[in-house]
């Protein structure tokens, strides 16, 4: 009886817990969509890339109106370790009149923008993702030409005071570029939501 217990106990372990991991650790397919400057980019045009930085952000959101320069830093400092970074906007332009592609392009050019900013018009990439908020961040790995969700969640853990802010995307990219498995997976995001049509 007592054995049949235990085997119970860690049969449902491995399927809360083993699930969370493969649920985490989905596959993504490569992606194309058009960047502020009009061209399109794909996750394939980066020969080299070790990974991606995915970051969900719009225009309108105060939340992630904070984040720009962190953006471009991560950018900065990542991209020589080939692990560049993408940021995506998936707001329905219907319901959001501020997130039109001209306004992107606007906001893109003021801010100094130093990585693509990508219209998800069709919101298929994140549905892809299940991106919940802006801004949300994702860390994909190549593993046997695959990409591999490794990280998903908040940026840091203070979008108000960046010098103070613990950031979750270095610290999960810096252990992955050492082979080492990610310590802290997934956190919660915060931010504005993103309403997907159906």
């Amino acid at each position: 009886m007592k054995s049949t217990l235990a085997i119970g106990v860690c049969i449902l372990f491995i399927f809360v817990f083993g699930s969370f991991n493969l649920t985490l650790e989905k596959r993504v397919d490569n992606f194309t969509l058009r960047n502020v400057n009009g061209k399109n980019v794909s996750t394939q045009d980066y020969k080299d890339a070790k990974g991606f930085i995915v970051i969900f952000t719009c225009n309108h959101c105060p939340f992630a109106k904070l984040y720009t320069n962190r953006f471009n830093e991560l950018n900065t400092k990542y991209s020589n370790f080939n692990v560049p970074l993408i940021a995506i906007n998936s707001m329905d332009t219907l319901m959001y009149e501020e997130e039109t592609f001209e306004l992107m392009q606007q906001k893109a050019k003021k801010e100094k923008f130093n990585f693509p900013y990508l219209q998800d018009l069709t919101q298929a990439v994140g549905k892809l993702f299940e991106a919940q908020h802006t801004p949300m961040a994702f860390v994909i790995w190549k593993e046997n030409n695959e990409w591999i969700i490794k990280y998903k969640g908040a940026v840091d853990d203070n979008g108000a005071h960046p010098k103070l802010a613990n950031s979750y995307i270095s610290k999960a990219v810096d252990e992955l570029l050492v082979g080492n498995p990610v310590s802290n997976s997934e956190t919660e995001s915060f931010g504005c939501a993103i309403f997907y049509r159906k």
